[in-house]
Formats: structure tokens, C-alpha cells, sequence
């Protein structure tokens, strides 16, 4: 599913990468939340396809999906 994204324990402690590159998951995420488009980011990193980016995006999405959070309180 996710053909694109690999890691490896040499490569940056083993994050999840983008699979021939070093260009971590987080990275790509980061450059998202700082308001690049895939095609922005795919111009400024020509070694990147869109669907990598978009494979990144789809991977962490699907890692947090069944992620259960807990609150407590303090009494």
C-alpha cells in the first residue's frame, strides 16, 4: 500500500522515509503544515514526486487513525 515510504534503522534512526531518499515523513508533513503545496514542494525538491508527498500525507494520516488518546484528570 504504502510502496513509497520505507525505513531503515541506518537511515535517521529508522523514521519512515520516503524510499531512495533521506527526506523523512516528518520533513514532508512539516513543510504541509508550513503551507506548501505538493507541487510547491515537489518544484523545490525536483528528486521528489507528487505522489510521493501525497503518499507521506496518506501514510501519517493512516498512523494515526487507530490511535487511541487518553485524558485524566487531577483531582
Amino acid at each position: 500500500m504504502f510502496d513509497r515510504i520505507t525505513s531503515d534503522s541506518g537511515i535517521l534512526g529508522g523514521k519512515p522515509i520516503i524510499r531512495g531518499t533521506r527526506i523523512s515523513v516528518e520533513f514532508i508533513l512539516e513543510l504541509v503544515a508550513s503551507g506548501g503545496s505538493v507541487t510547491e514542494i515537489a518544484h523545490n525538491y525536483p528528486f521528489l514526486a507528487e505522489g510521493d508527498i501525497r503518499q507521506a500525507i496518506l501514510f501519517a494520516a493512516g498512523t494515526l487513525r487507530n490511535d487511541i488518546y487518553l485524558t485524566a484528570g487531577v483531582a
